[in-house]
């Protein structure tokens, strides 16, 4: 019989820990949170300070009654729930539950599952820390009073279903105003002109620069044929040649954030996708004989903290393998993003020694790809900068400048291991030029005059949401992915080509909330909140008088939006065809997951049809049908015969009218790529060009 009982959130965890601990240590999962506010009230005691009724959650009670029992029979009980305000709540909540001294040394945390690390914290329990307990139930009754009032009026002035909450609605503010500045964009018309010259048997490029040593602006045809107009001949002198040697830093480690963009960036993962792996890689991974060990750190974080333990790892790991001239001889200190909690370190492997080629053969696949991007961030976090070599060359013809810059990579440093990717995916690449001097005399191949339009900003991606919430002060690491997610779920927002739009739905809700809750939307207002829910972690802040005086504000504006809102009616639109059932006209309706065709007779009859598109393409297979675009479950878009069931034709790829120009078949399609669309035959080797 176990001497001792360990209680964590998840089976992964508990097996994994149980191992580590040998034979005195039980150790069982609560499978996260027993107790919480109910679903069916507000849940909060507005005479009482605003004291949280808790209740055990549907379906844990068979849990609880396990851990009761464990818990009579051990010696002492360990919580060992996630080091963070939620797994402090959880630690809080399970002390209550079981009715365990709270005054004891119950609460044991690690920053990552390894024996030596599980070990040493349980040489070091502590009590439960009720300033981050009371942090996470201050955030837990804020929103809940955020949503619980304006949910229902919600409900009743729009549609059943709807919710709001301070980080959702912010997130949701924030791809509205930007689809506004798209639609209210004035592109501008500039042009440019692209040289190529040549040094002898050396071509490179140039760009043009200005006129008599000032930079010009190329706003029109006019101001492009006056440049040409001024060049004589094609021989150009340089001016002024500028050589440097630049220092290219490493990226810091990952946090949350950072994780969650460039896995979305380098991996096209989905931030939900991101944390699920991460939880995988945290928890423990069976590694043969050595048994289960979690290969990274607790990935909730905002610190680019790094343990000197890890650091002089890295150290050895880097000189041995890449050479003492990659090895960053002096610790790196990184500021953290303004607001960070700095709770833990940043999220790394727990071994530099496990590399992702070693571990190759007990992950999956998309699990060893999120590992490798956190092992070669964190390795080429700890190596020395890149040099670059870079040369600026300037030349003229008749006061006209044209401007070539180079570089070239002198030492790869972290460069050799990683580079950080960005939000265009746009790679630095090497542009050498020849070796040019003051004086020298170089001449022009051909001289591209180009026109262009000033673009809108870009719809958010995930990544770039996610970095905007963290730049000003919204959310924290736990709370991104749950965001995105919800507003998706509550088809506020809708996902095409990676990128954000908001529904006519959302339009609406953002615009009754920015009407009547303004407070919800300002961006200071909810990043001023977010550092007060800290302040009340570091003990410097009373959670019941933050909440006391937030709600002061807000219970008025409650009551004037459920007084004074106009119920608003989605009216259906007439669809233009009528019901193949009852004859009646359908219409166009908005449901959970958007608009669909109904039949307007509802609900005499219940005809109803997903929206199809034509895309003007006759069906590849039958001939005889239209190509139409479908959605998936998962809102993937795919093609389809609409005489199915009698064509079965489908393709993930949108097919052209055409026939292939090699085969004759009726089998091209549209592939897309990063740079444009290729067009491919499904039935022999015929490719195009990729259309820019």
């Amino acid at each position: 019989m176990a001497d001792y009982l360990v209680i964590v959130e998840s089976p992964a965890k508990a097996k994994t820990i149980e191992k580590y601990l040998g034979k005195k240590y039980q150790v069982k999962a609560s499978m996260g949170h027993v107790r919480d506010l109910p679903k069916s009230q507000m849940g909060v005691d507005f005479e009482h300070n605003f004291e949280p009724k808790y209740i055990t959650i549907r379906g844990k009670g068979p849990v609880l009654k396990e851990l009761k029992q464990a818990a009579k029979k051990a010696k002492k009980v360990y919580l060992a729930a996630d080091p963070d305000r939620e797994g402090e709540a959880i630690a809080w909540h399970l002390a209550n539950s079981l009715e365990l001294d709270q005054t004891d040394d119950l609460r044991v945390v690690f920053n990552e599952i390894t024996k030596d690390a599980v070990k040493e914290s349980f040489k070091h329990p502590r009590k439960i820390d009720m300033d981050l307990v009371d942090a996470q139930q201050a955030r837990r009754v804020l929103d809940r009073l955020v949503g619980y009032n304006i949910s229902p009026i919600l409900w009743k002035k729009i549609k059943k279903g709807l919710s709001a909450g301070r980080v959702q609605s912010i997130a949701l503010r924030l791809i509205i105003d930007r689809e506004k500045e798209i639609n209210n964009f004035k592109p501008e018309e500039y042009w440019t002109i692209d040289g190529n010259f040549k040094k002898g048997r050396k071509s490179f490029q140039a760009n043009f620069y200005g006129v008599d040593g000032k930079k010009k602006k190329l706003e029109n045809a006019a101001d492009v044929k006056a440049v040409m107009a001024k060049i004589k001949g094609k021989d150009y002198e340089v001016i002024d040649v500028t050589k440097k040697e630049r220092l290219r830093n490493p990226a810091a480690p990952f946090t949350t954030s950072s994780l969650q963009q460039e896995a979305a960036r380098k991996l096209n993962f989905r931030t939900r996708k991101t944390m699920m792996l991460a939880q995988q890689l945290y928890e423990g991974i069976k590694l043969g004989r050595q048994g289960t060990v979690g290969l990274i750190t607790y990935m909730r974080t905002d610190s680019t903290r790094i343990s000197d333990t890890a650091t002089n790892e890295a150290y050895n790991y880097i000189e041995e393998n890449y050479g003492t001239d990659f090895a960053r001889k002096k610790k790196r200190q990184d500021k953290n993003q303004k607001g960070s909690q700095d709770a833990h370190e940043a999220i790394r492997p727990t071994s530099v020694l496990r590399s992702p080629q070693e571990m190759k053969e007990y992950l999956s696949r998309d699990q060893l790809r999120l590992y490798r991007l956190i092992w070669e961030r964190f390795v080429a976090s700890q190596m020395t900068p890149a040099v670059l070599d870079t040369m600026r060359v300037d030349m003229e013809n008749n006061g006209v400048r044209f401007r070539a810059n180079g570089s070239k990579i002198k030492f790869a440093g972290f460069m050799k291991v990683y580079v950080e990717s960005n939000d265009d995916n746009k790679e630095e690449k090497e542009n050498i030029l020849p070796e040019l001097k003051k004086g020298d005399k170089v001449t022009s191949e051909s001289l591209e005059q180009r026109q262009h339009f000033t673009q809108p900003p870009p719809r958010y991606t995930e990544a770039r949401l996610v970095r905007t919430l963290e730049e000003i002060g919204v959310g924290r690491p736990s709370t991104y992915s749950p965001t995105i997610d919800t507003i998706q779920r509550r088809n506020y927002v809708s996902l095409t080509n990676k990128r954000f739009a908001p529904t006519e739905l959302g339009e609406i809700v953002n615009e009754m909330i920015s009407e009547y809750f303004p407070e919800i939307l300002d961006v200071s207002f909810t990043a001023d909140m977010e550092n007060d829910l800290d302040e009340i972690e570091h003990g410097k802040m009373q959670w019941i008088k933050v909440i006391d005086e937030f709600y002061k504000q807000f219970e008025p504006h409650v009551k004037r939006a459920d007084e004074e809102m106009e119920k608003i009616e989605i009216k259906d639109e007439p669809a233009g065809i009528d019901c193949d059932v009852c004859g009646a006209p359908m219409v166009y309706k908005m449901g959970k997951y958007g608009k669909f065709l109904a039949c307007s007779r509802f609900p005499e009859c219940r005809n109803t049809k997903a929206i199809v598109k034509e895309i003007g393409v006759t069906c590849p297979k039958c001939r005889e049908g239209q190509v139409i675009e479908r959605k998936s479950k998962k809102n993937r878009i795919f093609y389809g015969c609409n005489r199915y069931p009698d064509c079965d034709y489908v393709s993930w790829d949108k097919p052209v009218e055409r026939p292939c120009p090699k085969c004759g078949e009726h089998a091209l399609v549209e592939k897309k790529l990063k740079k444009g669309v290729q067009v491919q035959c499904t039935n022999c080797d015929y490719k195009e060009e990729t259309q820019k």
